[in-house]
């Protein structure tokens, strides 16, 4: 009985525990990572010209990023939300879900992608941009950039 009653008691702490389990961030690039950290400008090129803005944090070693820009109108959209797995010079890997909603594109229907994504700096540009450009909802490219100036 005192067995079962111990194994009852620590259930909740281990299921907390396994549930928040996230790897840190892996860092080749200490700049890359202090340029990184803090709010940035998101766009999507199809909405009108407010950005919105992510922010990245740090927990425990592992950077997390949030954020969202919206039409002015406040129709359009897009989400992101998730962690960054690897952190580079000019590039960062991420791994989450980026939601889009667009009037003219997928029927006006949410396009939903989770998974893992790279954002690269190009040249002189001062913005990463997310490499999966096509839309897997349909023909067009969406460019989902966060600026770092």
């Amino acid at each position: 009985m005192l067995a079962r009653w111990l194994f009852l008691l620590a259930l909740p702490a281990f299921a907390q525990d396994a549930k928040t389990v996230i790897a840190k961030t892996v860092i080749n690039d200490e700049a890359g990572k202090k340029l990184l950290l803090g709010e940035h400008k998101l766009s999507l090129q199809w909405l009108d010209k407010a950005p919105g803005k992510v922010m990245v944090t740090d927990r425990n070693g592992t950077l997390m990023i949030t954020g969202e820009a919206k039409e002015q109108n406040g129709v359009g959209y897009v989400r992101i939300d998730g962690v960054i797995t690897e952190v580079a010079a000019k590039t960062f890997k991420f791994r989450g879900r980026i939601r889009t909603l667009v009037s003219h594109i997928a029927d006006g229907k949410v396009c939903d992608r989770n998974g893992e994504y790279t954002f690269l700096i190009k040249g002189p540009r001062a913005f990463w941009r997310m490499q999966a450009m096509d839309n897997p909802c349909d023909q067009a490219a969406d460019y989902v950039d966060i600026y770092w100036k």
